[in-house]
């Protein structure tokens, strides 16, 4: 089962994501979060306290299937953190991002997920993907901030249909939509 889970920002996004696998023991968390200061380091370990010890813990942006062993239950939080590690990655220190380069950006994303999610299914695992809805609130002024916010809006697009069920997330609530 492939189940994403969108919403804003301190939506309860990821509190849902991981009451999906409360009660199983066979969980890996897939973080994708980079240490780059001191507040990052401080979310990392209020996520890490929110779920239980005995989820082992993979982290990472690339390579993701090898995250995968034999436990059966998967969590990628977040994808939203996943595209904006691979787009630096790919643009660096560029002032502007042409469509030819947002292509490349998507297209790794989506490989990245994808080959993740055709694993899954070949094993008959269970992952839940974390994402932010980035599109609900003012156009940013920026060029790179409009850019990350039209890729990551259609890698949710992309992601959403190679997901069995979607959850939109507001205010603590879970509202299915897939």
């Amino acid at each position: 089962m492939i189940t994403l889970v969108t919403g804003g920002a301190r939506s309860g996004k990821s509190t849902f994501a991981e009451s999906i696998f409360e009660n199983k023991e066979d969980v890996v968390y897939i973080g994708t979060s980079r240490i780059m200061d001191k507040e990052m380091m401080e979310r990392i370990n209020l996520h890490k306290k929110s779920r239980p010890e005995y989820w082992r813990t993979y982290e990472g942006n690339y390579d993701l299937i090898q995250a995968l062993g034999d436990e059966k239950n998967y969590l990628l939080d977040c994808i939203t953190v996943l595209t904006s590690n691979i787009m630096f990655d790919i643009t660096q220190d560029k002032e502007y991002i042409d469509y030819e380069l947002q292509r490349e950006v998507e297209n790794c994303i989506i490989e990245e997920i994808k080959s993740l999610i055709e694993e899954v299914n070949k094993r008959d695992y269970n992952l839940i993907m974390v994402t932010n809805e980035v599109g609900d609130s003012i156009v940013p002024e920026h060029h790179i901030s409009r850019v990350f916010r039209d890729i990551q809006g259609r890698i949710n697009q992309r992601i959403a249909s190679l997901s069995d069920q979607v959850y939109l997330v507001c205010c603590g609530i879970p509202v299915k939509i897939k």
